[in-house]
């Protein structure tokens, strides 16, 4: 059925056809001239394949930046057979596997976002996930503060406004998690914050967290420690890093930060810094002695802490020691690091070589302060050691 301005042009040419003239079709009608030419040329010189009457697609024929479409169909192929294989195929890993194949131009991670989406292939996987292919060291977690995995928060708004951060951590064994928000993300803000958890949390043998600057330090002093590695190892924690663009491997604090956003930021209207400090220890309490996990056998935090009877340790002062900028004397840093096709291992942009049996192949290079060195092993075996003096 065609539309009120598809009867009006037909009827217009239709009149002009029958030997009216053009300016008493246009009055009647409250068109220009112009309008009627146009559609009498449209109908002189129509197929039989579309009417000639209806509206012509106004979207441009070329368009400059848009994607090759040998790159799109490599991008579609290459998504479907990673899910094929039942691995991670969103757009990073996708990235990843065109860097291996050397295509070029390469499309950034927001084109590959694009083209999955306009070819509806952002459809996940059904059922539980089950891990496959190159095998990922985990860290231990069985008991209590074996493990923290940590992780920054923001910026986000107050109605105040105010502009804050949040530090939240969650241990491993029991889900407890601890929260310090800050209207800063500098080191001594994330320093105060961390010791401030650890007064409620307990210090963990390992803290893990991701290669964010703020926790790793200034780049262009690879090899000076940052405050958090600092911090931990004058305490007796290891910091451990988790490979570059792989959110998923900090997997609990990153699910506790989206039950953080939509409990507690989306649910609780606050107006000052004061209420914000208070409201996060209400939400970390409520948290930690109600909320019921079933990997802890359907127990809250709290309880979970309880039944696994184990001694914790707390740090003695109120705040952080005083010397905790300086440069520790001992202990131990890691960092988790995919080997790619260059067989090179990178370190807060410092590069190493490893040997060929790492390619694909997940490494974990440790730096022992003491010992000045850096050992880099596969599957709990050392490889490779190198001298790392500062």
């Amino acid at each position: 059925m065609k539309n009120k301005d598809e009867q009006q042009r037909i009827l217009a040419v239709q009149r002009f056809r029958d030997g009216e003239k053009p300016e008493s079709i246009c009055a009647s009608l409250g068109k220009s001239r112009a309008w009627l030419y146009k559609w009498l040329k449209r109908q002189e010189h129509h197929d039989n394949e579309e009417p000639w009457c209806k509206d012509s697609s106004r979207r441009p024929k070329n368009c400059a930046n848009r994607t090759p479409d040998e790159i799109e169909e490599i991008v579609k192929i290459v998504r479907l057979s990673l899910y094929n294989k039942e691995v991670f195929c969103g757009a990073q890993a996708i990235l990843w596997e065109l860097e291996d194949m050397d295509i070029s131009p390469l499309p950034s991670l927001r084109t590959i976002n694009r083209i999955l989406a306009r070819n509806e292939l952002t459809h996940r996987r059904t059922g539980r996930y089950s891990p496959k292919g190159t095998p990922y060291p985990a860290l231990p977690s069985a008991g209590v503060n074996d493990t923290h995995q940590a992780d920054l928060v923001g910026p986000c708004y107050l109605k105040g406004p105010i502009r804050f951060y949040s530090l939240n951590v969650v241990d491993l064994a029991t889900a407890r998690c601890g929260l310090y928000p800050s209207v800063s993300k500098g080191a001594k803000s994330i320093m105060n914050g961390l010791w401030n958890i650890w007064k409620r949390l307990g210090i963990p043998d390992r803290v893990q967290v991701d290669n964010s600057f703020t926790f790793a330090g200034s780049p262009k002093y690879p090899r000076s420690m940052g405050p958090l590695i600092r911090l931990c190892l004058h305490s007796g924690v290891e910091p451990w890093f988790i490979p570059p663009s792989e959110p998923w491997r900090n997997g609990s604090v990153e699910r506790f930060n989206d039950f953080y956003q939509q409990s507690f930021l989306g649910k609780i209207e606050m107006f000052s810094v004061d209420e914000l400090k208070n409201g996060s220890l209400a939400f970390e309490n409520r948290h930690n002695t109600t909320w019921r996990y079933s990997k802890i056998g359907g127990k809250t935090p709290v309880k979970a802490l309880g039944s696994m009877k184990s001694t914790l340790r707390f740090p003695d002062p109120e705040a952080p020691p005083p010397d905790w900028r300086k440069e520790p004397e001992k202990g131990r840093y890691h960092f988790v690091r995919l080997i790619r096709s260059d067989l090179r291992l990178n370190i807060f942009g410092e590069s190493f070589s490893v040997p060929p049996e790492l390619e694909f192949e997940y490494a974990v290079a440790t730096i022992d302060v003491k010992e000045q060195k850096l050992t880099i092993s596969h599957d709990g075996k050392p490889v490779k050691q190198i001298e790392y003096k500062r």
